[in-house]
C-alpha cells in the first residue's frame, strides 16, 4: 500500500491553554548580530524565548511589510549538537541570518516541541527504528505516538504580546501556517529557507515532503551552498563553477584552517612612507576579500591596521555573516570609537597586554582578552580562538601581522594580491626571516586569479607541510 500523506492539526492537539507570561528581557550577541532576547513561560510551566530585531512592541511598525517570523521547534540534536539527521539547526541559523539581513523579524523558539512534540527520548527511540529502515512518520506510529503532537497557541500568544498580528512566515510547513491562522495570526506570505540537503537527512526531508505536505526545498545557488559548508557537486559553468573552484576548500574544511591575505604594491609595500594607505581604496580584490570573510569564523588584524584604516571587517557586499573580529593590540592603542569596537552586534575579541589600560563601558559584544607581553605568538592566538570554537581564521593584516603568522609556519594558505603600482619606499608588506640560499626559499603549489587589474597568487602551504 502506498504511503499516505499525513495532515497534522497541531493547534488542536492539546486543550491546555498557553497563557504565556513575559518573564525576562535582555540582549544576545550572536554571529548574526545582536538580538533582543525575551523569555516567556506558558501555563504548563514550559519556558520559551524570542530572538528579535527591529521589533518594538510599544511602537509597532505599521508602514512596512509584516516582519519575518520563524516559529522554531526545539531540537537539541540539531540546534545544539549539530546533527545532520535533520535540518533543524541549519534552519534556525538560516532564519537568524535572514532576519539580520532585513533588520526586522523574530524567531519564536518553542520548547517542548522536541521530536515534533513527542519528547527527546521518544525521538531517540524513533531514530533507532529509522536506523532499521522505516521512515520518520511510521517510526512515531510504531511507538504508539502521534506523528505531530505540537501545538502553536503559545507561539501565537507570544507574537500577540510582541504586537505582531501579521507575519511573513519562514517555513516550508503548511501546517504551521494553518495553525497560526486558526489562532489569529495572519500569514501574508510563507517561504522556505535555503539550507543544504545532505546524504544523512535526504530520506527524512523526502518523507516530510511526501507524507507531511512540506514544500519542496528552495534551490540554493553555489554561494549559498558554500556558506552552508557544502561544495556544489556539479556547479553550473561560469560564476558558480569559479566560486566552487576558488573557495570550495574553505567551505569543506572541518578542522583548523588558517588563511593569510594581503594586498601590496608590485614592489612589496602596503602604504607610503608617510603611512598613506590609499593603496587599499578601490581595490580589485574587494569581492574576494568579502567572500573570505563570509566563509571564516574569525578575522584577525593588528592594531596598526585598525589605526590606519579604521576597517569594520564586516561582510557588506556579498551574502553572508560577518565573522568574529580579533584585534591584536598589546598596548590597547585602538580607541573606543574604532569601527571594530562598535556596538553593531558583531562579536569582537580585543586581545591586549596585561598592563594595558582598557576603557570602561565597552559594548557587550566586545570581549577583552589579556595576555602577557611575550604571549602574543601566532600559535597562542590560534589556541585562544580554537578554545572558542573559531576554527576557520583569516589573517587579514597588516603586513607585520600576516608576516608573523607566515614566519611561524601556521598559514595553510596565503593570498598575496599585487596592485599595479610602484611605491618605492614605505610600509613593507610580506617580510620574514628568509634563507641564505634561493633554493631554500619558501614555495608551495600556487593558483593565480585576476581581480580587475590586480593579480592574486594563492600559496597552498598545507600541501607541502
Amino acid at each position: 500500500m502506498p504511503a499516505q500523506s499525513v495532515r497534522s492539526l497541531p493547534s488542536e492537539s492539546s486543550s491546555v491553554p498557553a497563557s504565556v507570561e513575559r518573564v525576562a528581557e535582555t540582549v544576545l550577541p550572536t554571529r548574526h548580530g545582536t538580538f533582543r532576547l525575551v523569555g516567556y513561560r506558558d501555563g504548563g510551566g514550559t519556558e520559551h524565548v524570542v530572538l528579535a530585531q527591529g521589533i518594538d512592541d510599544d511602537a509597532p511598525d505599521t508602514t512596512g511589510p509584516p516582519p519575518l517570523v520563524r516559529v522554531h521547534s526545539e531540537c537539541l540534536t540539531g540546534d545544539a549538537l549539530g546533527s545532520w539527521r535533520c535540518d533543524c539547526g541549519e534552519q534556525l541559523d538560516a532564519a537568524l541570518a535572514e532576519i539580520a539581513r532585513e533588520g526586522r523579524g523574530a524567531v519564536v523558539y518553542v520548547r517542548g516541541h522536541e521530536g515534533r512534540g513527542i519528547g527527546l527520548l521518544a525521538k531517540l527511540k524513533a531514530y533507532a527504528l529509522q536506523d532499521q529502515g522505516i521512515d520518520t512518520v511510521d517510526a512515531n506510529t510504531a511507538l504508539g505516538l502521534p506523528v505531530d503532537a505540537r501545538r502553536y497557541d503559545q507561539a501565537a500568544e507570544i507574537l500577540q504580546d510582541l504586537g505582531i498580528g501579521a507575519v511573513r512566515l519562514l517555513s516550508g510547513n503548511p501546517a504551521k501556517e494553518e495553525a497560526l491562522e486558526d489562532l489569529g495570526i495572519r500569514v501574508v506570505e510563507r517561504r522556505g529557507l535555503v539550507v543544504s540537503e545532505r546524504s544523512e537527512n535526504a530520506r527524512y526531508l523526502a518523507t516530510k515532503r511526501a507524507r507531511m505536505r512540506h514544500d519542496a526545498a528552495p534551490v540554493a545557488d553555489a554561494w549559498d551552498l558554500l556558506l552552508d559548508g557544502v561544495v556544489p557537486a556539479a556547479p553550473a559553468p561560469g560564476e558558480a563553477e569559479e566560486l566552487a573552484h576558488r573557495y570550495g576548500y574553505v567551505a569543506a574544511a572541518t578542522g583548523q584552517l588558517v588563511i593569510g591575505q594581503l594586498r601590496q604594491s608590485l614592489d612589496g609595500f602596503i602604504a607610503s612612507r608617510t603611512g598613506d594607505a590609499g593603496l587599499h581604496e578601490d581595490r580589485g580584490d574587494q569581492g574576494h576579500l568579502q567572500r573570505l570573510r563570509a566563509l571564516v569564523d574569525a578575522v584577525v588584524v593588528g592594531a596598526s591596521t585598525v589605526l590606519t584604516e579604521d576597517c569594520s571587517l564586516a561582510v557588506e557586499e556579498v551574502p553572508g555573516s560577518s565573522p568574529v573580529r580579533v584585534v591584536l593590540d598589546a598596548g590597547a592603542k585602538v580607541g573606543v570609537q574604532a569601527r571594530v569596537l562598535a556596538d553593531d552586534g558583531v562579536p569582537t575579541l580585543w586581545i591586549t597586554g596585561l598592563g594595558a589600560v582598557v576603557p570602561t563601558g565597552l559594548p557587550a559584544s566586545v570581549e577583552v582578552v589579556r595576555l602577557a607581553e611575550g604571549d602574543f605568538a601566532p600559535r597562542r592566538v590560534l589556541d585562544i580562538l580554537q578554545a572558542r570554537g573559531l576554527w576557520k581564521v583569516l589573517i587579514e593584516g597588516g603586513g607585520k601581522t600576516v608576516s608573523r603568522f607566515l614566519d611561524a609556519g601556521v598559514l595553510d594558505r596565503l593570498y598575496l594580491t599585487t596592485a599595479p603600482v610602484l611605491v618605492g619606499d614605505g610600509v613593507p608588506g610580506i617580510r620574514f626571516s628568509g634563507s641564505d640560499a634561493l633554493d631554500e626559499a619558501r614555495s608551495a603549489p600556487v593558483r593565480r586569479f585576476v581581480f580587475g587589474q590586480d593579480i592574486c597568487t594563492e600559496f597552498n602551504f598545507a600541501a607541502v607541510r
